[in-house]
């Protein structure tokens, strides 16, 4: 994932854009990266951060920068913000999404435009330099922002800086958020609402899909209408969301907590656990909700060490993430011994750290551990947002259980009868995970229950991981 900040100020913004896209690190590990604008011109720094957080690498970087203007990013893949000198003028640019079509649009512009670009490490083109290119290809900006909102599979969101502005454009069916925030003297635009909370910024207006406005000190102006039709990702409450943003309206921690209470509500009284608990940090606010709707009380059997493990994304080497996994909570062996557990996850992806959390409450004393995903089980890849690091769909738990029991080719409509709660391939499969996994009982939430969480039309919401619906 990834996840961006700007600002436009009648003043030097440099420290408010330094924590609005610090505010963002939850959201990746690799890059930051901040540009601004102002006497000197356009002005930039971007560093690694897979060692050290945001905050501490771009320390330097605020006392030396200067500028009214300013957009920064957190990246999980290619650096960026990026400086840009082109027909069109020269500007900044930061971006968030999915481009599944890279290999033909790249082709595109070599055959069309004789473009050349610089080469990554990894032997790749940086994708917000593709983007940057294929906007520079109509007469404007916003003529090049909507040729790119039209002709990008996947998504697209971004952030785009002249020496004048900032345009902000959201994805073409909303896949990702974007909201402005307005307090005296200036705007700023934010893939998290909560970022600008205590830089003294109030709600302005969030974008809808395919909309893009222009963003000025003194104000911002609508260049594209939005669209009505909505896909906006449901695993931004799952899991992505910082627990204070909200989007469309729908906050994460309170959507959090009525998806515990659903789950409470589906366990009735068919489990008795002596506590509930939430796998640090996400499956927290879900396991609050599963509490206090059931009555069972909430407990940390472990504890997040957050001293040097406060962010929540891994290492690509699965070697390394099973360490870290191991290294980040610390068992409260008080809390679990001779314990019955109830524990809530956001999801359950490849299903290697939670039965590891598992093994280790077993170890620990457990009597019993009952597992209650915050989601649906996933058995499709995101198609729309770089959401998991798995290669494969084949790397998802559920199809490696689909894989046993139905051979290497699955129709589509079998797998459709593994989505429905109500079949008997469901229930075959969640038992298989629970055997795989030595949890005492496992029981997902339902698709029907998650929307219901979310609270929006159904049909604004994208739920393609989990039913394989466009």
């Amino acid at each position: 994932m990834g996840g961006f900040f700007g600002v436009a100020s009648k003043r030097d913004c440099v420290l408010e854009l330094f924590y609005g896209v610090d505010y963002h690190s939850h959201l990746g590990t690799r890059r930051g990266g901040m540009a601004t604008y102002g006497e000197d011109g356009f002005n930039r720094a971007i560093h690694n951060i897979e060692n050290s957080p945001f905050r501490t690498k771009f320390d330097r970087d605020v006392g030396e920068m200067k500028g009214n203007l300013g957009i920064g990013c957190i990246s999980d893949f290619e650096p960026q913000p990026l400086l840009i000198c082109s027909k069109l003028g020269s500007f900044a640019i930061t971006t968030v999404g999915k481009v599944n079509n890279y290999d033909e649009l790249l082709r595109q512009l070599y055959d069309n435009t004789h473009s050349h670009f610089q080469e990554m490490t990894n032997g790749q083109v940086n994708v917000t330099e593709l983007i940057a290119a294929l906007i520079c290809e109509k007469d404007s900006i916003v003529e090049g922002i909507e040729y790119v909102q039209d002709i990008v599979e996947g998504s697209m969101t971004l952030l785009l800086m002249t020496k004048d502005g900032i345009y902000a454009a959201r994805d073409r069916y909303g896949r990702t958020p974007l909201v402005v925030g307005h307090k005296e003297d200036a705007y700023c635009v934010s893939f998290e609402s909560h970022a600008y909370i205590n830089l003294g910024y109030t709600d302005y207006k969030e974008l809808g899909p395919s909309e893009i406005a222009y963003i000025t000190p003194e104000g911002v102006e609508t260049l594209k209408a939005p669209r009505e039709e909505m896909k906006i990702c449901s695993f931004l409450w799952v899991y992505y969301g910082y627990p204070t943003s909200s989007y469309e309206g729908v906050n994460v921690e309170e959507m959090r907590y009525k998806c515990g209470s659903m789950l409470a509500k589906r366990d009735g009284n068919s489990v008795q656990p002596d506590v509930v608990a939430g796998v640090p940090d996400s499956g927290i606010a879900h396991a609050i909700g599963y509490a206090n709707e059931s009555g069972i009380p909430y407990a940390r059997p472990f504890i997040k060490y957050t001293p040097t493990w406060p962010r929540s994304f891994m290492p690509t080497n699965q070697n390394q993430r099973s360490l870290i996994a191991r290294m980040k909570l610390i068992p409260v062996q008080a809390l679990i011994e001779n314990k019955k557990l109830l524990l809530i996850d956001d999801s359950i992806v490849r299903g290697t750290q939670l039965r590891e959390t598992t093994e280790f409450l077993y170890n620990s004393g457990a009597k019993e551990v009952h597992v209650r995903p915050a989601c649906p089980p996933l058995l499709y890849g995101c198609k729309y947002l770089n959401f998991s690091r798995s290669k494969t769909e084949m790397e998802l738990i559920t199809r490696q259980m689909i894989k046993k029991r139905e051979g290497e080719e699955c129709p589509q409509e079998v797998l459709d009868e593994y989505a429905n709660p109500c079949s008997c391939k469901y229930a075959q499969m969640l038992e298989d995970i629970r055997q795989q996994q030595n949890f005492t009982t496992l029981r997902y939430h339902r698709l029907d229950d998650l929307l219901a969480s979310i609270g929006i039309e159904p049909c604004k919401v994208c739920t393609y991981c989990f039913n394989g619906k466009e």
